[in-house]
């Protein structure tokens, strides 16, 4: 279903295919909305704090490793590589793959938030000037177009943050199979994986004390009201994360405190209370279950690198 782009309080720069995704997801018998809908830039901006938080293991677990690992990627990968990261995000992790990478024939990074795109590919062209970088803004979760790739430059895909966790096993194992095409088979990936632990650790990193988690998702119903002329009353939904033991994942949902009728995109959206929007899923990863996903698509567990806490995984994979 389209929708106009006048009136039913729909703005006239709405996105017709951004409200036809929130709207089927919020007609949904349980409420869904992708976590990639979270990145607008404010959203984005918050996403940066979270990784800062105490609780928040994952990413100064990452850098720990990438630090310690990157000269034996850069080693593994060989010369002249192309790189395609998915995800780039603050552009602050592929530093330290160019830094390894002998003398990378090109960069193409993938990212939904045109603002930090822009802003990270202007950074890393002042900062490595003889790098050819060919910015790609679009959702890496359907299928996109990368620009020319050198020829003959080893192809070497990037996807870090355990991103890869964001997806149901089915969808996973879909966008791994589109990126092992991208890469062809001669290409490698460096993926970052979050390791299953204590249920405690999970929920502590998606509930820090400081409530910048919150702020992050209940940003999403600021994004609709302001992209799609929705009125949330964000005060009347809370923050709920928590560790689905069976599901091996952390669920992040956005629960309404009483009863009530929400208008998006020209839509009544009827909430009970108690009910959720079901904002993101977190899939945590023992080996067995990680050998098994990049197996689905024919990537093999070459090498498997963990920080001193053994809380999380950076993996290289051959196609």
């Amino acid at each position: 279903m389209r929708f106009p782009l006048q009136g039913a309080g729909v703005r006239p720069y709405a996105d017709p295919a951004f409200a036809d995704e929130v709207l089927r997801g919020l007609r949904a018998e349980r409420k869904t909305l992708p976590p990639k809908f979270f990145y607008d830039d404010r959203g984005a901006a918050l996403f940066e704090e979270i990784c800062e938080q105490p609780e928040y293991y994952l990413t100064r677990a990452e850098l720990e490793i990438l630090r310690a690992c990157a000269p034996e990627i850069g080693a593994l990968a060989g010369p002249r590589c192309a790189l395609v990261e998915y995800g780039s995000g603050a552009g602050v992790k592929i530093r330290l793959l160019l830094d390894a990478l002998e003398r990378p024939a090109s960069y193409t990074p993938v990212d939904i938030s045109r603002r930090q795109l822009a802003d990270v590919t202007a950074a890393l062209g002042r900062d490595y000037p003889a790098l050819a970088i060919r910015p790609v803004c679009a959702d890496y979760t359907r299928k996109l177009d990368i620009p020319p790739l050198p020829v003959r430059a080893r192809r070497v895909g990037f996807f870090p943050g355990s991103t890869i966790g964001n997806f149901h096993p089915a969808e996973a194992i879909a966008f791994l199979a589109r990126v092992r095409q991208t890469l062809g088979d001669d290409g490698v990936m460096v993926l970052g994986v979050d390791r299953r632990k204590d249920a405690r650790i999970h929920n502590a990193a998606y509930n820090d004390a400081n409530g910048v988690t919150t702020k992050f998702n209940l940003n999403m119903l600021d994004r609709l009201n302001r992209e799609l002329g929705a009125d949330f009353d964000p005060s009347l939904f809370r923050h709920r994360a928590f560790f689905n033991e069976s599901a091996s994942r952390v669920e992040m949902h956005l629960e309404s405190v009483e009863r009530q009728v929400v208008n998006v995109a020209g839509e009544r959206i009827r909430f009970d209370a108690g009910e959720t929007i079901w904002t993101e899923s977190s899939y945590k990863y023992d080996h067995d279950a990680l050998r098994v996903l990049v197996g689905a698509v024919g990537f093999e567990i070459k090498r498997l690198w963990t920080d001193e806490a053994e809380q999380f995984w950076v993996a290289y994979l051959a196609a």
